[in-house]
């Protein structure tokens, strides 16, 4: 038994963007007319499975993957890892709809990426362990604790 628990383990660790906190997802709230198309599409992809090293609508996204896929809809082309996105484009010191929000969640900085709807609100392909793109909290506190900065794709590729 406590083998396949520390296995269980391991690959709950190994298997996503991030490490998953517990967390129930933000219940949507009505889209407003204001956002982004970015934004709109991306918030279309909510429920969406969870699939590591993937980024397509069909097999699922991992979060750098589900970002990448949105923006490359859009006609952008991001980088494939949180890392390598957070390394390319502008930063950002203010937050804007369809910006990319980065965490620091245990797999070295930038290692999880979301993609900024508004309020406190933010779409990303959170781990294995939910199983699907949702919508979260930035003020949910393991959130609050683990964000490391905002980068804005559109000023950086328009």
């Amino acid at each position: 038994m406590f083998s396949r628990l520390a296995l269980a383990a391991a690959i709950a660790l190994l298997a996503g963007c991030s490490s998953a906190p517990k967390m129930t997802p933000v219940q949507p709230q009505p889209m407003r007319t204001n956002l982004p198309p970015v934004t709109h599409y991306a918030l279309s992809l909510v429920g969406a499975p969870y699939r590591y090293g993937s980024a397509s609508r069909e097999e699922g996204f991992d979060c750098s993957g589900f970002v990448r896929h949105v923006y490359q809809r859009q006609g952008i082309l991001l980088p494939r890892t949180a890392w390598e996105m957070a390394g390319a484009l502008p930063r950002a010191d203010d937050l804007r709809s369809g910006d990319l929000v980065f965490f620091n969640t245990g797999g070295g900085a930038f290692s999880h990426v979301g993609l900024f709807v508004n309020g406190d609100r933010f779409v990303h392909a959170s781990s294995s362990r939910t199983g699907k793109v949702m919508v979260s909290s930035l003020n949910n506190p393991y959130w609050r604790k683990h964000f490391v900065g905002v980068r804005r794709p559109l000023a950086g590729l328009h």
